[in-house]
């Protein structure tokens, strides 16, 4: 091709023209060059491509390599679950937290797995011999991460992962014993909690938009800072609840007992208060401006004159007792450590 086809070309495109013998063969040698060039495409072409294959199916070997990493440690974090040793479940329940940050192909799995083991083994009421009966004082058992490391690890681990983007909402968390569990600070977004005991829970900024806590124990809970907005709180126990800075609009309390609860300037905008019992709550410095607080019971609640009330209500004639404003919160840093805490006998009966 480079030593005849050259000529060739010249002789055709001359048409039988004479012209000087240095003239053709510079002609020919351009010819060759061209052609030179062209073969030398193409074999980069040809090299680039085969270089582009050869990386996808290098690419494809090594993801089905991974796929097969992540399974084998998947089923065997699955088996350490059922072990009797509680350092390899909590081994485990780590291994699978790790395999959900890292493929996003089985988050949903490990984040089912989470929740079915959080709700078997704390099942409410108690089942096993070794949870504290239903009955027992609150300061009397002992806080979730020392009765029972391996549910506590689980659960923070559920709403660490709750933060990742999801393709599936609400999590089952129902009827599920979280009596002094730590929650602080975790996404719990669109969590079904219905029925469960959350006693003494410390869900200090913790995000529980839109979740479901119908029927929920929370008395004694912390709720500092914590987000509820548009929560189901419909005949939740909320006595002694500490919901100060609490970020409540939209929520619904209806039938709610929230006697001695802390509401100090909570931010209850669009909340609903129907039929909830309010009495001796402490709504100082507390935004109800927009809030349904329709045969709501406040008796003995204690309000200052920075808490706004619907336009209209009488607070007065509810029974609301008017004090001096708390002033500002003290920092987080010096709030008592929700292990340590012992909880007074509340005031109002049952």
């Amino acid at each position: 091709m480079l030593v005849v086809l050259p000529g060739v070309v010249v002789d055709h495109d001359l048409a039988g023209a004479s012209v000087a013998a240095q003239d053709r063969l510079k002609a020919v040698n351009d010819v060759r060059t061209t052609l030179l060039q062209a073969v030398g495409g193409m074999v980069v072409l040809f090299g680039a491509y085969a270089t582009w294959r050869q990386l996808r199916v290098s690419q494809e070997g090594l993801r089905a390599t991974q796929e097969g990493y992540v399974t084998d440690r998947f089923s065997t974090a699955v088996d350490q679950l059922g072990s009797d040793k509680l350092e390899t479940r909590i081994g485990g329940l780590h291994a699978l937290w790790r395999i959900a940050e890292h493929s996003a192909r089985d988050r949903e799995a490990v984040i089912s797995i989470q929740a079915a083991y959080l709700r078997t083994h704390l099942s409410w009421p108690p089942a096993g011999p070794e949870a504290p009966a239903a009955d027992v004082p609150i300061n009397d058992v002992v806080p979730l991460e020392i009765r029972a490391a391996d549910a506590q690890v689980a659960l923070t681990g559920l709403g660490v992962l709750l933060l990742q983007p999801r393709e599936h909402s609400w999590i089952n968390l129902s009827v599920t014993d979280l009596r002094r569990a730590d929650c602080d600070g975790l996404w719990l977004h669109e969590v079904n909690f219905d029925r469960s005991c959350m006693e003494a829970a410390g869900l200090y900024h913790a995000n529980l938009t839109q979740a479901s806590l119908v029927s929920v124990n929370l008395r004694y809970a912390d709720l500092k800072t914590a987000i509820l907005r548009r929560a189901r709180c419909v005949l939740a126990d909320l006595r002694g609840a500490r919901l100060v800075e609490t970020d409540l609009r939209e929520a619904d309390f209806t039938e709610a007992d929230l006697r001695e609860a802390n509401l100090r300037k909570a931010d209850a905008g669009g909340a609903v208060f129907r039929h909830a019992d309010l009495r001796l709550a402490d709504l100082r410095g507390a935004d109800l401006n927009t809030a349904d607080l329709r045969q709501a019971r406040l008796t003995g609640a204690v309000a200052s004159e920075n808490t706004r009330w619907p336009a209209g209500f009488d607070h007065a004639t509810a029974g609301v007792i008017v004090t001096e404003d708390p002033g500002p919160e003290p920092p987080p840093l010096l709030q008592p450590s929700g292990i340590t805490t012992q909880h007074p006998p509340l005031r109002s009966v049952p």
